[in-house]
């Protein structure tokens, strides 16, 4: 893993793969880094070049408090392919990066081969946004300890806790690591969230990626941006929220079967 600095921030990443193959990029979660992907880089490193990334304030990446918006976590992207001397790449995100996803289809659509939105919603209710206040006061007062139970419930099902204790204790190490300036300036920026009514100017080619358990962002919110979304391609696994960690081989079979219809 290496960085690169850009004029905003300082990013972490990871390239590997098959040399001169088109790129393949994953954008982490909140609170996770690019190992969350470590399935996926090796499922496809045979065919892509794979480039993860930690988004803002997580893993190796600078921490950045003062404010930003998708917009800019998009625009770290296209910073990070610039400096890295990328044209064209596929995109994967999950939740916020998801939701990067959707920034730069929007904003950044001659850049991308493809997009897989996986677990995200494209703007939030006041209802919603309140409860990421909840969350920012309770991290404040009592550190990432005070959320993890939460984030474990709702990142999967019960039968995977169950199952796999063990990786879901490598995954809870991994939220318990992230700086907690960086995810404070997060979910600071996934209040303001509000890609609703630009969603169907996406014009690539799109896979939407949900989670059936899914409560944080429900399948269905993921069902209506897969609608307005012309052309593009939708599926649902028997997880919850990181599906590509609860799901890993439905998950690689479904972004392969995608990104093969495109050649």
């Amino acid at each position: 893993m290496t960085t690169l600095k850009t004029p905003q921030v300082t990013l972490n990443h990871k390239l590997e793969g098959a040399a001169g193959a088109p790129v393949l990029i994953f954008s982490n979660s909140l609170g996770a880094n690019l190992e969350m992907w470590a399935e996926q880089a090796v499922h496809f490193s045979d065919r892509f070049r794979i480039l993860r990334y930690d988004q803002r304030g997580h893993g190796g990446t600078e921490v950045v408090t003062s404010a930003f918006t998708f917009d800019d976590l998009a625009d770290d992207v296209v910073a990070l392919m610039d400096g890295l001397s990328i044209d064209k790449a596929h995109f994967v995100g999950l939740s916020m990066g998801g939701m990067t996803a959707l920034s730069l289809g929007i904003r950044h659509p001659g850049r991308f081969h493809s997009l897989t939105p996986c677990n995200c919603v494209a703007g939030f209710s006041d209802e919603a946004r309140a409860v990421w206040n909840e969350r920012i006061t309770a991290v404040e007062d009592g550190g990432l300890e005070a959320v993890l139970d939460g984030t474990i419930a709702r990142w999967f099902t019960e039968p995977m806790i169950e199952r796999e204790p063990e990786r879901v204790a490598a995954v809870r190490a991994m939220v318990a690591a992230t700086p907690i300036p960086g995810y404070l300036a997060c979910c600071r920026a996934l209040k303001t969230l509000d890609y609703a009514k630009r969603v169907g100017e996406i014009t690539l080619p799109a896979l939407f990626i949900a989670g059936t358990h899914d409560v944080g962002t429900p399948a269905a919110a993921m069902r209506e941006m897969h609608a307005s979304v012309s052309g593009s391609r939708y599926v649902e696994l028997d997880a919850a929220h990181v599906s590509n960690l609860e799901r890993p081989a439905e998950f690689n079979q479904a972004l392969a079967g995608f990104l093969d219809s495109l050649t």
